[in-house]
């Protein structure tokens, strides 16, 4: 009997494929970075065939790594990257246009249009989230009125809209199926997390048609079979989920009160907040941790745009480091008297912000300022952007009345590239004042899908059977004096306050 799973997990910068066997064992990897495209200011851009063909190689790869065939697999599980929008042509597969990334501000001022009309409060009701450019609706309608005869051929069912989920699974599967997971679809400003339906009001305001749109199933079900040729014989897809919901499970955060954070290009943080939507008065965003049996689960998030992107820029943009795994090393040699602070909004600022018009800066600079106390300011950003999404987490999850003693013990789990320096990892402990956990396996994303598709194919077992499995590599206690704390944190918000383009941004 087949006894392996494998996970697709196909990034912002890169796409990995992960063997596991049926003890959630790592069998065999494979890894490819794809290029990215800045073709203006603000725009970002994937080329869709690059998407694909990674995926494909490093699935093949690590199927030769762990030394199986297809017919070894049970199933795949996918994750990727969120928000990203992909709009192909059903007849040929063939995208009409290049992949709109999440990180991508083109559409901005179309957002602001429609803030300013008041149709915010409609969007964020049905949907969880914010009007931001951040989020898929608007890259559609985007691709559909500037690449020609786009629009009439999406009104007459001829073209498909996609996640990178659905893209990749339509390729899989030749076009057979045609669906999104719940935790995708509640990422589109189109998907109505309260109804769990597409939103017609929604599909009216973005000018979106719903012939566009995939068929929206739970987190762990049936979508499929992949094309035989492909990996030399059918295998059965059975999970998907975005990025950040993945990693929620795979940190198995299935108890309300419960957080994780992913440190990649971004950051990002879930709070499981149980079987009801907790609206935010922070502007966070409401959104699906997961989906079983038609059930799903909420969850508040919080968007970091930059977190491991600020010690991309160090190494390739500045070019004062050598490698990003050298900046923990770097940042502990920093003099302890300059106070340099960095914000590094170089796409606006995110959760509890959300300032697309602002910029990074750096303040306290003096003569003295070297490579080390650059280190520090960026990595330390990181921690306060992060304390600033828990804060605000825990201020909505005590409003809505179930905080408290239901959110358990205020411990932060974390995963992603960034959490290997224990440097950063015990300043982010420090700046939250509260206990970070890192677990052993750190592949936690990629875990996250396997798990789901395990657990439709009945290979793993229940949720609480995989949470009591989960192993801690290391706690970073706090260990960091009180009158410190609060003079790094106040000098955080003084460079943020200066940093923010819009006086209300960040406002209740």
């Amino acid at each position: 009997m087949a006894g392996h799973i494998m996970a697709i997990d196909q990034g912002t910068t890169s796409s990995r494929a992960i063997v596991f066997d049926s003890a959630m064992k790592i069998s065999g990897v494979a890894q490819m970075e794809f290029a990215q495209h800045y073709p203006n200011s603000g725009w970002v851009e994937h080329e869709p065939e690059d998407l694909w063909a990674t995926v494909l190689s490093t699935c093949r790869r690590a199927m030769a790594t762990a030394r199986v065939e297809a017919s070894d697999i049970a199933a795949i599980g996918i994750t990727n990257q969120r928000e990203t929008v992909v709009v192909w042509d059903r007849k040929t597969g063939r995208a009409v246009a290049p992949a709109l990334v999440w990180q991508d501000k083109r559409t901005a001022a179309t957002c602001q249009k429609l803030r300013e009309a008041g149709n915010e409060e409609l969007v964020t009701s049905a949907t969880g989230l914010l009007l931001d450019p951040y989020f898929s609706a608007s890259k559609i309608a985007w691709i559909l009125d500037n690449v020609d005869g786009a629009r009439e051929a999406a009104e007459a069912g001829r073209l498909a809209f996609g996640t990178v989920d659905t893209f990749l699974l339509w390729r899989l599967t030749g076009g057979q199926v045609h669906a999104t997971d719940a935790t995708n679809a509640s990422r589109t400003l189109l998907y109505n997390i309260r109804t769990g339906e597409w939103d017609d009001r929604l599909l009216e305001l973005f000018r979106v048609p719903r012939a566009l749109l995939p068929e929206v199933r739970d987190s762990a079900a049936d979508y499929g079979s992949t094309l035989p040729h492909l990996f030399g014989g059918p295998i059965a897809v059975r999970g998907i989920a975005g990025d950040q919901q993945a990693a929620t499970v795979g940190q198995a955060c299935f108890k309300p009160g419960m957080v994780k954070s992913t440190y990649g290009t971004g950051c990002f943080a879930v709070l499981n907040t149980g079987d009801t939507p907790v609206t935010s008065q922070n502007r966070l965003l409401t959104t699906i941790a997961y989906q079983f049996d038609g059930k799903p689960t909420y969850a508040l998030e919080g968007s970091i745009f930059v977190a491991g992107a600020a010690v991309q820029w160090l190494r390739d943009g500045i070019r004062i480091l050598d490698n990003a795994a050298e900046s923990g090393e770097l940042a502990a040699t920093a003099d302890p008297n300059q106070n340099v602070v960095m914000v590094p909004a170089f796409v606006g600022l995110g959760a509890p912000y959300w300032d697309a018009d602002c910029r990074g800066a750096i303040f306290g600079l003096t003569r003295g300022t070297g490579r080390a106390e650059l280190a520090r300011a960026a990595l330390e950003a990181v921690c306060f952007q992060t304390r600033d999404l828990i804060e605000a987490m825990h201020a909505d999850w005590e409003a809505d009345g179930r905080g408290g003693a239901d959110a358990g013990e205020q411990v932060l789990r974390v995963d992603g590239g960034m959490v290997a320096s224990d440097w950063t990892m015990q300043k982010l402990a420090d700046i939250l004042d509260a206990p970070v956990d890192r677990p052993t396996v750190n592949e936690t994303t990629a875990m996250g899908a396997a798990y789901l598709a395990g657990y439709a194919s009945g290979i793993y077992g229940e949720p609480e059977a995989f949470a009591a499995n989960w192993s801690l590599d290391r706690r970073f206690s706090p260990d960091m004096d009180g009158v410190t704390r609060a003079s790094k944190i106040a000098g955080w918000e003084d460079a943020i306050s200066r940093t923010l383009s819009r006086p209300d941004a960040g406002a209740e």
